[in-house]
Order: C-alpha cells, then structure tokens, then sequence
C-alpha cells in the first residue's frame, strides 16, 4: 500500500489521514503481515462507509467525528455480519485510541458504541443447500475458489481459516489424502479425500498448481496470487447465495458444524469425529453431541429395548 509522508496529527485531520498515521507506528508495523493484510482491509471497510449522501467516514475530521457518525458506521458493517461488523469498529477503535493519546480527539467516540453479541451459531445447511451453493460456485469462473473453499469446510469438517490457506504441500492428490496442522489448536489431522472433492482438486491443480495456495484469489493481485483474507470471504459467499437464492442466515464458517453433526447424525463414534475435526477431548465435542433427533431416536429405542427385555 502507497503510503502518505502524514507526520503529524490534529482535529483538523481526517479518519483518512489517521489511518494513514497508524500504519506508521510501531505498534502497526510490529504485527505479523497477515494480522496487517486483514486490519488494512477492516480499514479500508470503515474509510470508504457512506455517512451521508455526500460524505464518507474517511473524509469526517477527527474533532468532527461524533457518536451518531460511529453509530451510522456501525449499522452499516453489520449488514456483513456481526463478527465483522465488531472486527471493523475494533480495529478502527485502536487507531481512535493512538488519536486520543496523542489529544488528536478528546474522547473515542467509539467506546459509546454497544457492540452486538455473537450468539452461538447453531445454524447448520442441509445437504441440498450444500449442493446448490457448490454448483452454483464452480459454474462460474469468479467463485471457483470461494467454491473450493467451502467445498473443503464441508468435506474435511475443517475451519474455513484454515481451507482459505490450505497449500498444495498438505494435499497428496496421487494417493489421495489431506494433512494439516490446525493453526487454532494446532492439531494435526489426516484423513481420505472423498471422491467428489478430489476430482475438484485434480482441476483446480491443474489451474493454480502452479503457486503454493489451493484456493486463492483467481486473478493475480500486484503479480501475485494471494488467498482470500478472512474479512474478503463472507462477501464472497453472500453473493454465491444471492445468486442461488439460499438464505441469507447461512455462513461459510456453518460448514464445520454442519460436516460434524452429520457424522454424530450417523452414529459415528466420538473418537472417530475428533481424529477427523481435530477437538482434542469428548469434552471440547459436547456442543455437537446435543439435540441431534437422531441421537434421542436412538437413545430411547435403546431404552425401549431394554425395558423389554
């Protein structure tokens, strides 16, 4: 990103300049380069949000910036979801914060900011819905990768995190297998590809074999080609379902549970399930081993069984 000699900051300075204040700071350019790739586009998010007809938050100066613009700012990300919509406001707070250390601004009109909650997901796709949102993903060129993406979620049970950055090195295409050290908990797992997804990969190979990314971005950035950021991928998805007319409640990151459901759905046994989705104890399994109908359909036809025996 071109940077602006900015080397001062006041009232008079927009949300602009502050940005650009804040990628020169140590505290900006001391984080790792994905964590400054994903706080660059949160705010480039925030800079370009419409406040008025005729204004963008950008361009609002500092000793301008009120509460009700904050709060404008913020009704606006959520129609990206919750999770983003808090990931923007916090991120763009800690250049407000830099501001207010600095007395560019009295007080960070974002700390009056009620920030909504991520309530636990329990929304899972059905495996028609699946289908569709595959078909409709890798019948055009755009959303091939976003497609590959999800597509993996679903199959291997895995974070979409980790899938947006999965390398051809943890991919065996010749015998068929995955290998990955989880980046959350740093699990590793192993496991089969299933015959549809490998016949994917086999194309997709064939198409982007030859940089290190399976599911980047499908037209090279600055020579490059780059994966998708985690604030890049909701997007994506949102238009796939668009297009398909799949509700606009289900997300990318609904594919782990849903892949793990579907396997405690089946009566697989619970160790099985953690060798797959990477939990490292029963414990860390107990949100997908509640209210399934199969479960207690099962449970209670045991009961039955015994009492007549």
């Amino acid at each position: 990103m071109q940077r602006r000699n900015t080397i001062s900051l006041n009232g008079k300075s927009t949300i602009d300049d502050l940005v650009e204040f804040y990628y020169r700071t140590p505290q900006f350019i001391s984080l790792r380069a994905k964590t400054q790739k994903s706080y660059e586009h949160a705010l480039k998010t925030a800079c370009s949000t419409s406040i008025t007809e005729a204004k963008k938050l950008g361009h609002i100066k500092l000793d301008k910036l009120t509460t009700h613009y904050c709060k404008t700012a913020y009704q606006d990300w959520l129609r990206r979801g919750v999770r983003t919509a808090n990931l923007t406001a916090t991120i763009l707070s800690v250049a407000l914060h830099m501001a207010e250390e600095l007395e560019a601004i009295i007080k960070n009109p974002f700390k009056n900011i009620k920030r909504m909650k991520e309530n636990s997901r329990k929304v899972m796709w059905s495996q028609a819905q699946v289908r569709l949102f595959l078909d409709t993903a890798y019948a055009e060129w755009k959303w091939r990768s976003i497609g590959m993406i999800v597509h993996m979620a679903y199959e291997f049970a895995q974070r979409v995190g980790d899938m947006r950055l999965l390398e051809w090195r943890n991919l065996n295409l010749t015998d068929g297998t995955l290998h990955l050290v989880q980046s959350k908990k740093r699990a590793e797992v192993s496991m089969p590809i299933q015959e549809d997804l490998l016949k994917m990969l086999i194309q997709q190979e064939k198409d982007f074999g030859f940089q290190k990314y399976v599911a980047p971005h499908v037209s090279p950035k600055n020579g490059a080609y780059k994966p998708y950021l985690d604030v890049e991928v909701s997007p994506m998805v949102n238009d796939v379902k668009a297009a398909c007319g799949l509700p606009s409640e289900l997300q990318a990151m609904d594919m782990r549970r849903t892949a793990i459901t579907e396997m405690v759905e089946a009566g697989v046994d619970t160790t099985q399930i953690m060798a797959v989705s990477g939990h490292n104890s029963p414990n860390s399994m107990s949100p997908y081993l509640k209210h399934t109908y199969s479960s207690a359909d099962s449970a209670l036809s045991k009961r039955g069984a015994y009492r007549d025996a």
